[in-house]
């Protein structure tokens, strides 16, 4: 097996300025100016909000000039966010004391939420400096990150609550004080944040600023084609293309001759403070070992096979079961393999385990049977990869997009159905779901004589706003006629969304469909336009491929078919 490179990079773009707007309330004689003021401005932010009343407390705070400043109820409201989310974070650690040691599922179900929970405290962090750091039309203009920020917290709140076995007494006791006492005003809290941001051009309209209101496009793409967010030495490495032999920190090799034998050893030989990319050379091999790429190790680059087995019918818990893990931001895996060799009967055993923002995956495998891909919280990207598995085997609550690959659906287990996704978007105005684009979705050989007994969809609904598109794509004749299928009692079809466009395949004809009110059929070209990478992932509005095609790697910013 030749070498191969995972490069993950970083960046945070902050535009520093001044807050302004304005407004200049018409106040009736007697009245208390300061207080109209601050009324007719929480009504305005409060508006569009699904909780008005919780919105309208969390803002009535804001006093003195401020009432008239739109973004120092945006402020607030952040601020209030944080400090819920750091009052979890706080019971988290309480109750892994009083409860971690009586169970090992009990301690794995409370690190993963503590874990989960400092996570979103840095999205927020995120938050909170753009806000800052920001004017009102700057704060606009980054819109679509603020957004994929909240939308990621409330990915992690619902991880941690999904690491509960209600099966077991003790750990549904915790769960339900967790949520009762600081989760469930997390979720709120958030949802409001997020409904505030997402409707911010019209409530700044109506405050009466005058500069654009349309946002800016942030392109993700330099004039040489490549991420912004990369250095120019890492612009120099990607340019390279996928053979380049470049001069490693360190050496991986299981006869001895690197500086190390396992690759978790070499990834926690990341200097602290490291400025530059860090770079991990493993020689050829299969590496049976669990990784995580943690926050603080930023700009490592590796290569290399990563195989695992961990699963949940073997006491693991859903998340902690990924052979890999990526926590950074900008990570980039060329032509890994990652999987997990559980198979069908270890039910949820995941193989890659994804929360990077802006991340890509090209040229990958990634293979398992049920819950193999997990594409856990913010913006990713999969390019020339093959994906396989059974069961919901790509899941998660971020905004992917798996472009170009070839996804394989196993045989199950003799009670089982094939579910290719699950997308978990919860909230109407999170900047989550799963698009498959320009796919080959087919049966592996062993389901292929029993393709018509075995039920397989494109997806189920895992929460209620549920959100998949696929489009572009050829779809085998294996797929069930009905396409998608209902998440067992629950009852989504009203309000999430599935869509398909421009399929090609005996699996495409759409006239079998379900009928659910949130299932749109065939959508215009107009309305999955939204959906190709430009705008669903903001990875440059104005299209261009040069970046991938550094990588010698065909791509599409827009659409794939004519």
């Amino acid at each position: 097996m030749s070498g191969k490179v995972i490069i993950s990079a970083v960046s945070l773009i902050l535009v520093v300025g001044v807050a302004i707007g304005v407004v200049v309330a018409v106040n009736k004689k007697g009245e208390d100016p300061t207080l109209q003021s601050q009324q007719k401005s929480v009504g305005v932010i409060c508006q569009n909000t699904d909780d008005q009343k919780l919105c309208h407390e969390t803002l009535s705070s804001v006093k003195g000039m401020d009432t008239a400043d739109p973004k120092a109820y945006i402020a607030k409201a952040v601020k209030a966010t944080m400090d819920s989310v750091t009052r979890a974070f706080n019971m988290s650690d309480r109750l892994s004391t009083e409860y971690g040691g009586n169970d090992n599922g009990t301690k794995m179900a409370l690190d993963d939420c503590k874990d989960l929970l400092q996570s979103a405290i840095e999205s927020l962090q995120l938050s909170i400096d753009m806000v800052h750091n920001n004017n009102l039309q700057a704060v606009h203009n980054q819109q679509a990150d603020f957004k994929n920020w909240l939308s990621a917290v409330i990915s992690y709140q619902q991880a941690c609550m999904e690491g509960f076995d209600d099966g077991k007494e003790g750990e549904k006791k915790i769960k339900e004080q967790f949520h009762t006492e600081t989760l469930d005003n997390v979720q709120k809290l958030t949802g409001i944040t997020l409904d505030i941001v997402s409707g911010l051009s019209n409530i700044l309209e109506k405050f009466g600023l005058k500069f654009n209101l349309k946002p800016a496009s942030r392109r993700l793409l330099g004039k040489d084609g490549l991420p912004t967010w990369f250095s120019a030495a890492d612009r120099k490495l990607l340019g390279r293309g996928w053979r380049s032999r470049v001069k490693p920190n360190v050496v991986v090799a299981q006869d001895g001759t690197g500086q190390f034998k396992t690759v978790a050893d070499a990834i926690a030989s990341y200097p602290k403070d490291n400025q530059g990319r860090y770079i991990i050379y493993v020689k050829a091999g299969v590496y049976d070992e669990y990784i995580t790429v943690p926050r603080s190790s930023k700009n490592i680059s590796c290569t290399t096979i990563i195989t695992g087995r961990k699963n949940f019918v073997d006491g693991v818990k859903t998340m902690q079961t990924a052979t890999f893990a990526n926590t950074a931001e900008g990570f980039i895996a060329k032509a890994m393999t990652f999987q997990n060799t559980a198979g069908a009967e270890g039910h949820q055993a995941v193989a890659f385990r994804n929360q990077g923002d802006m991340s890509a995956l090209v040229g990958c495998h990634i293979l398992g049977y049920q819950d193999t891909l997990y594409v856990q919280t913010n913006r990713q990207f999969y390019r020339n990869c093959v994906i396989s598995g059974t069961v919901d085997f790509i899941f998660g609550t971020s905004s992917t997009v798996i472009q170009h690959s070839v996804i394989i659906v196993r045989k199950p287990l003799d009670n089982q159905f094939n579910t290719v996704t699950a997308d978990g978007t919860s909230q109407k105005n999170m900047a989550t779901g799963i698009v498959i684009q320009g796919c080959n979705i087919v049966p592996e050989a062993e389901l292929f004589p029993t393709r018509f007994q075995v039920k397989s969809y494109l997806g189920r609904p895992w929460k209620q706003f549920s959100r998949t598109v696929v489009m572009e794509s050829t779809v085998g004749d294996f797929l069930h006629p009905e396409g998608w299928c209902p998440w067992a009692g629950e009852h989504f079809e009203d309000t999430l969304y599935y869509a398909e466009y421009n399929n090609d395949g005996p699996g495409a004809n759409v006239n079998g469909r379900i009928k659910w009110k949130g299932y749109r059929g065939l959508i215009s070209r107009e309305e999955a336009t939204q959906f190709t990478p430009a705008q669903f992932l903001q990875a440059g509005a104005n299209g261009g491929s040069d970046w991938l095609k550094a990588l010698r790697v065909p791509h599409a910013l827009s659409f794939m078919k004519a």
